[in-house]
């Protein structure tokens, strides 16, 4: 039985120059195969100093608190994210559910 390689090269150094830069930017790798080419990473729940944005509330009159909740609603929550290569090479991204 022959077996027919859906990648090339080129897209596979492109899926790790992509797991590079999500690397950098504090993602951790989870779930990888070699296989079929695809990697689930996973970035951790940041934490956000309430007490300085509360200072800062009160120093802007209350402006700060939209920048406030743009925080907490961008760091409160666990981001999953799935890196594959296709069976054409496309590399492609999606977000996976956490719970």
């Amino acid at each position: 039985m022959e077996t027919y390689q859906f990648t090339n090269q080129r897209s596979m150094a492109r899926f790790y120059e992509r797991i590079a830069a999500k690397k950098r930017n504090g993602f951790v790798v989870t779930e990888y195969s070699e296989k079929l080419p695809y990697v689930v990473l996973s970035k951790e729940k940041q934490t956000v100093n309430h007490s300085l944005h509360l200072f800062m509330s009160c120093m802007t009159l209350g402006l700060w608190i939209v920048i406030w909740i743009f925080l907490i609603l961008k760091f409160s929550r666990k981001k999953d994210i799935l890196l594959a290569v296709d069976e054409d090479g496309n590399l492609f991204e999606d977000k996976c559910l956490s719970v």
